[in-house]
């Protein structure tokens, strides 16, 4: 198996078409360039300290370590979660339902993906784990971040049709059910939609990695439907499990509807 090395000049050369994109954000006055260059070098930045990281990890194999990589990477997925909510939760809460459950879905996959099906010696070999965590923990964040917003979201503008629900006698869960729904819905058509797409119209970077890799494309293309099922699979629970509990924290014991557990100031403007 043979790969085509890529050095820094090839890099560099590459690079001319964020220069080229900087460049027509300054001619069309767009006024992306600055945060264009910026997120760029970061980029460059981040990847760079990851790939050192990942050659120590992988040269230790050490559970510990492994572990510790992974929780740094779901704590940083929370913190991408509050930074995607408008109007929602506080943020030490809104870290705490996203987190949580980011944590509980995206290990279970990735543990149940690496005993089950890839098997490696050990388990939890950090060449194997971080990659697979990363993946599905990815696309966890976007699903319950998307989640958490339209609940929030939904509920505020559904308010006064909630409470109406319970002032009926329904329950939280019954009275927020058309707004659950909505949000699991936007959770979740992200992946629907990619896995629709995804072949025919475009191939998975993990997938393009491997056949650049000289990996043959049959391989490459099972192991691409192995990762596409871990994140449909962490996705999903995951988006449950944060807007399951959104909808306890958005009410009290007593199925009261609590719209002041929300940021008053956007609470105030919808008003």
């Amino acid at each position: 198996m043979t790969y085509i090395q890529i050095d820094s000049l090839d890099l560099i050369f590459a690079a001319l078409l964020v220069l080229v994109n900087a460049g027509l954000s300054l001619a069309l006055q767009l006024g992306l360039a600055r945060r264009l260059l910026i997120a760029t070098a970061r980029m460059v930045v981040q990847l760079s300290l990851v790939g050192l990281v990942l050659t120590t990890l992988f040269s230790i194999a050490s559970p510990l370590w492994t572990a510790l990589a992974a929780l740094f990477m779901v704590a940083f997925a929370g913190r991408e979660v509050v930074a995607r909510q408008e109007g929602g939760f506080p943020s030490l809460w809104s870290y705490g339902i996203g987190t949580g459950a980011m944590l509980m879905a995206a290990s279970l996959v990735t543990v149940l993906a690496l005993t089950t099906q890839v098997q490696p010696d050990p388990w939890y070999d950090p060449r194997y784990a971080i990659p697979l965590l990363g993946m599905v923990l990815g696309n966890t964040m976007t699903g319950v971040s998307l989640g958490l917003h339209a609940l929030t979201t939904g509920a505020r503008r559904r308010r006064a049709a909630i409470e109406a629900q319970i002032a009926l006698g329904r329950d939280r869960q019954q009275a927020l059910l058309p707004v659950t729904r909505e949000a699991l819905k936007s959770a979740l058509m992200p992946i629907v939609n990619s896995m629709s797409a995804t072949g025919l119209v475009s191939l998975p970077g993990m997938m393009t990695g491997q056949i650049l890799a000289g990996v043959d494309p049959a391989e490459a293309v099972k192991y691409q439907i192995l990762i596409m099922f871990m994140i449909a699979g962490g996705t999903g629970l995951g988006a449950v499990v944060a807007v399951l509990a959104a909808v306890y924290r958005l009410t009290d014991h007593r199925h009261r509807l609590r719209l002041d557990r929300l940021h008053l100031d956007h609470l105030n403007a919808a008003n």
